[in-house]
């Protein structure tokens, strides 16, 4: 499906109508490509770098470079998994709606992060009791 030029969701229209699904479609795989993207530029540039460096302190900051760069990957790496189940749920007909209560999530809420699985209520809670248990 072809979305019309500039296209963004509204709360005006039908929730989850096919237009919007396919916004949030085309959203994530965009999202998605980029990431994987960036990872391979990553890869590139570690094969590229040598830890040869002659100096001490060039060699620890290339190292501490790299190490944040792999973290970085990690972190991109689970985020592009959120990106393949948000892709499932949509083809599963559950995206859009909390995972919890079932209520809509939003269009702002899933236009910010598209990936969301919760509504602004349930993540909230969430939050609370993750800061409760964290204090004990």
């Amino acid at each position: 499906m072809s979305l019309p030029l500039n296209y963004t969701p509204s709360e005006n229209e039908p929730y989850m109508s096919s237009q919007q699904l396919e916004y949030f479609r085309q959203k994530l795989l965009k999202w998605r490509e980029e990431l994987q993207k960036e990872s391979v530029e990553t890869l590139h540039h570690m094969q590229e770098e040598s830890l040869n460096e002659p100096d001490i302190n060039d060699r620890a900051s290339t190292e501490t470079d790299r190490s944040l760069e792999l973290r970085t990957r990690d972190r991109e790496r689970k985020l592009i998994m959120k990106i393949n189940q948000a892709l499932e749920r949509l083809d599963n007909g559950t995206y859009g709606f909390c995972e919890e209560t079932g209520v809509p999530i939003g269009i702002a809420r899933l236009d910010a992060r598209p990936i969301a699985t919760l509504c602004l209520e349930a993540q909230e809670l969430h939050e609370r009791m993750e800061k409760t248990y964290r204090e004990e």
